[in-house]
């Protein structure tokens, strides 16, 4: 068995893959700064029991990280709980995809990671949207190299400095409204905030496309990812566990003989 975890600024997936490639567990939790080794270690011990899995199937682990702080603690834990040391995935060890942006290796690896699971999904090119904490848009060339990425803020961060920086405006849930007018504060910064969303992705994509080539398949992935994809036909698919699809995908080239 194959552990995969992703670290966000905001949640931590794990995703336990079979020997068959079948991704037959899935688990989320708060991304915490400081949470010890045997923290980590005990809280995905639990994940799996309760799954019914043995610790003792995992015979590799690997993470992609955005948040260093958490890295020693969480190798650690998963050594010291599972038995293996996990293999860190950055864009500058990866195997499996050429980037050709001015800085290589600055490029967050979990947008790497996410881009080398679309073109397993879907091919090259490709634009790779995922709603997260930020929004990015992923532009993978028909030479299936990444590109670049486009960079914005993400909805619930944009709801929460909304929320935040106004007296009177309340937390709501991101969900469409069905009209772009509102007619109650609720609905009016829902119908803001995902149909802004909805015209944001629209334009990124065909603007990537005109650098990319008219017919990249796009791709989403993240908690909002159904949402926005409710909502416009440019989105043709969303894999909500894309990053660690790729972290496999990459795993598995790097030990090819």
């Amino acid at each position: 068995m194959l552990l995969c975890i992703d670290v966000g600024n905001t949640e931590t997936k794990l995703g336990a893959f079979d020997p068959n490639g079948a991704l037959v567990g899935t688990w989320r939790v708060t991304t915490a700064r400081r949470r010890t080794a045997d923290e980590y270690g005990v809280l995905f011990a639990a994940f799996f029991n309760a799954a019914k899995f043995a610790l003792g199937d995992v015979e590799a682990a690997v993470v992609s990280s955005v948040v260093p702080v958490v890295d020693r603690p969480l190798a650690e834990g998963v050594e010291k709980y599972f038995g293996v040391r996990p293999t860190f995935f950055t864009a500058a060890n990866q195997r499996s995809i050429a980037v050709r942006t001015d800085r290589p290796a600055e490029v967050g690896s979990d947008l790497i990671a996410g881009a080398i699971g679309a073109v397993a999904f879907v091919g090259a090119p490709a634009i790779v949207i995922n709603f997260g904490t930020a929004t990015t848009f992923g532009a993978i060339g028909a030479d299936g190299a990444y590109a670049g990425v486009a960079i914005a803020t993400g909805l619930q961060v944009a709801l929460d400095a909304l929320v935040g920086r106004t007296a009177k405006l309340p937390q709501v849930a991101l969900i469409a409204p069905g009209t772009p007018v509102g007619r109650d504060t609720v609905g009016s910064i829902q119908a803001g905030l995902v149909y802004g969303a909805v015209g944001q992705t629209e334009e990124l994509v065909r603007r990537i496309r005109a650098v990319i080539g008219e017919h990249a398949r796009v791709i989403a992935s993240g908690g909002l990812a159904p949402v926005v994809a409710a909502e416009t036909n440019v989105i043709e698919r969303v894999e909500p566990h894309l990053v660690l699809h790729g972290l496999r995908v990459d795993y598995l080239n790097a030990h090819r003989t």
